[in-house]
């Protein structure tokens, strides 16, 4: 055992207005000495008690150190010297040492990871490009990364050009086409024999590819030639090129024509004029119908719905001419077998609305602003009726999908979980009319819910899991009565062809 005197207690303050805050600070985090004479600490912890630390390691101070429970159970104090300060004389002249003071303490306090990133997080939604609702547009994206370019450069020239092709949305055009060209029903994948293959021209799915992105590219760029006006009123697209003079009106025409001309081309003589058609139809239609028809009439979110749905039914007629008696445009578009097209084409109508009516909610503002009659803003209520009801339409056209042989019957069980999860953000937005954060959750679902059921459709093919089985585990012989009926279907089908 040790002796250690007492600590003399603070002299007492009669009069608190004649002590400054500093001075009252210092005698506040003062410890309130021991009472006992005699210590009973061990002679290698006297250090740390005679240093200032508590024996207890879960002290006031302890606490204190964290700064919400700093904030909640100590604020009291914190008052009781601001009021000290603020009556006692000489106020002014504390007053003016305060901010340097609290500076300083604030600067000395280490700020704990979480503090940190809720700081970072605050400072996010105050910054006006972070805090956007929607995801960037890619085109305004490539149009100021090419203004910080050199003048004359190629990548300069190619990056402008680019931005007038809306780069994500002409990928996601692209996507949807060749998606459905690989779901045509190959009769050769449904064939029992060995060394029958699948016979869908890889040249021509580069035509498809080719000539559908150019077609995309040639509606974007008519539909910016036509609203350079209005993008300038709205933050997700005041940046793009036309907007920002990057390039000229001209330059935007002919870039816009010949894309047009070249793409159309080259789905006329790479895939079938009945796709190119459709491939020309749908440049009429975005540029010449959809974009006038924004300022119009709320009509215009089906017009694009019926755009986006198209390029499934190009991607399904390139693959159908391959199989075609004729070829004819009443074969490939009404002819048997068709029906997985329409499918297609349907689902990709069906999902315009939920993503687009929560895309539109968001700006919804920006959009009442520059003119553009959105159901966001005209009518929010059946925004949000319309939303729910076209995700509810994908469980059907996913079944059809199965019923007309496009994909096995295991689809509608792996569709309907995505398409379950979709319909229930869309219900959650209908409900909260798009408020308390499901504007923002229905988008993403409907971001996420397209590459999945496409995925989903693709590996469930009709006949595809049964050809993988076969070839890990061998084909079973077959029989002469079998073997006899399916060469007899096949002679038959010879001589409808004939």
């Amino acid at each position: 055992m040790s002796f250690r005197p007492a600590i003399s207690r603070s002299i007492a303050i009669q009069d608190a207005n004649t002590v400054c805050v500093r001075c009252w600070r210092r005698f506040a985090r003062t410890p309130t000495p021991s009472r006992q004479p005699f210590s009973t600490i061990r002679s290698h912890n006297q250090g740390a008690v005679v240093g200032g630390k508590s024996r207890n390691t879960f002290s006031k101070e302890y606490f204190r150190a964290n700064p919400i429970l700093k904030e909640t159970f100590w604020s009291s104090r914190r008052e009781l010297q601001s009021s000290i300060g603020a009556v006692g004389p000489g106020a002014g002249h504390q007053a003016t040492k305060e901010p340097a003071t609290a500076t300083a303490t604030a600067s000395a306090e280490q700020i704990l990871p979480h503090r940190r990133r809720k700081k970072a997080k605050e400072q996010a939604v105050e910054n006006p490009e972070t805090a956007y609702p929607i995801a960037p547009d890619a085109s305004s994206k490539l149009a100021t990364l090419s203004s910080s370019l050199p003048q004359r450069s190629l990548k300069r020239v190619f990056t402008t050009y680019l931005s007038l092709s809306k780069p994500r949305l002409s990928f996601l055009v692209v996507l949807t086409s060749t998606a459905a060209y690989s779901l045509y029903p190959v009769p050769e994948l449904l064939a029992p024999a060995a060394t029958s293959t699948s016979s869908l021209s890889t040249l021509t799915l580069l035509f498809l590819t080719s000539g559908t992105a150019l077609c995309s590219a040639s509606a974007n760029a008519f539909n910016m030639l036509m609203e350079p006006k209005f993008d300038a009123q709205m933050s997700r697209t005041r940046n793009r090129p036309l907007v920002r003079k990057l390039i000229s009106t001209r330059g935007a025409i002919v870039f816009a024509v010949a894309c047009g001309i070249v793409g159309t081309g080259a789905l006329y003589y790479g895939v079938n004029p009945t796709t190119a058609f459709l491939g020309a139809a749908n440049i009429l239609l975005y540029a010449g119908v959809y974009t006038p028809m924004k300022r119009m009439s709320v009509l215009n979110t089906w017009v694009g719905a019926i755009v986006g749905g198209i390029p499934p039914l190009m991607g399904w007629t390139a693959a159908a001419s391959q199989y075609a008696h004729d070829g004819t445009w009443e074969e490939l578009l009404f002819g048997e077998g068709s029906a997985g097209g329409w499918l297609c084409a349907a689902l990709l109508f069906a999902w315009q609305f939920p993503h687009f009516n929560a895309l539109s909610w968001s700006i919804r503002e920006e959009y009442k602003n520059a003119g553009y009659r959105m159901l966001a803003w005209v009518n929010p209520a059946q925004n949000g009726r319309v939303a729910l009801r076209y995700a509810i339409l994908m469980f059907p056209v996913c079944i059809g999908l199965s019923y007309c042989g496009v994909t096995d019957w295991s689809f509608i069980v792996t569709s309907s979980a995505i398409n379950g999860w979709m319909a229930m953000k869309a219900w959650h937005f209908w409900r909260a009319n798009g408020h308390k954060g499901t504007a923002r959750a229905l988008f993403w679902a409907s971001v996420w819910h397209l590459p999945v059921v496409m995925v989903l459709a693709m590996a469930q093919k009709k006949g595809l899991g049964e050809r993988v089985y076969r070839s890990l585990f061998g084909y079973s012989e077959i029989d002469d009565e079998d073997l006899y009926y399916e060469v007899g279907e096949l002679e038959d089908e010879a001589v409808r062809r004939v």
